[in-house]
């Protein structure tokens, strides 16, 4: 069963942890990866770019001017994409984006991100990031302790003064375990899980 270092927030080795192989020891397939982050980013697209089209801009009705005899090329509305203030040819519509990659699929991307932070040494276990007040410049310190300045921080439960403190430094992002996904895990250099939150990653993905 593979092992892990837990610290504190000052840096230091407090303990070890035992990490489940199923999850943290899994063989890494970059293509699953791409597979997983393409379908999480195509579900975040809005889809709502929309312009007018011919039958959809306002105008036309009757013949501009007649066919013949004015020296001008022939015409037969004013809202003909080459006309100023005419539709737009082949503009986008609103349209979905979204579709699924199978469950197990996406279960077993999750497994090989966490596996893939373990196996690169880009994963860390803190016993407790519980901050006293909210103070952005204490939280840098901590950061600074784990020497992790660029990390995904997993907590176990809402920490209101920990997500506060950090929501202003940037390349941070703390989530709890229940949101946890391919994207942001690879998306940051580090992975930081609170003692707690791995026993509740292994619950979910061990079900």
């Amino acid at each position: 069963m593979a092992t892990a270092d837990v610290y504190n927030i000052e840096g230091g080795k407090v303990s070890e942890i035992e990490l489940a192989d199923e999850i943290f020891n899994v063989d890494v397939k970059p293509h699953v990866l791409h597979q997983v982050v393409v379908m999480q980013l195509a579900n975040r697209r809005a889809g709502t770019a929309a312009t007018k089209t011919r039958a959809a801009v306002s105008g036309g009705g009757r013949k501009p001017y007649r066919q013949k005899g004015t020296g001008r090329a022939r015409a037969g509305s004013r809202t003909s994409p080459i006309w100023r203030g005419g539709g737009v040819a082949f503009g986008p519509s609103p349209r979905n984006y979204t579709y699924k990659v199978p469950k197990k699929v996406r279960r077993q991307a999750l497994k090989m991100a966490l596996s893939a932070k373990l196996q690169e040494n880009d994963l860390i276990v803190v016993d407790r990031l519980d901050l006293e007040m909210i103070k952005t410049k204490r939280f840098i310190e901590i950061m600074t302790a784990l020497k992790a300045r660029e990390a995904l921080i997993v907590t176990d439960r809402q920490l209101r003064n920990l997500e506060l403190s950090s929501r202003n430094v940037p390349n941070v992002k703390v989530l709890r375990s229940e949101g946890v996904n391919v994207y942001d895990i690879l998306r940051f250099k580090k992975l930081i899980l609170l003692e707690p939150s791995v026993k509740q990653i292994e619950g979910r993905l061990l079900s």
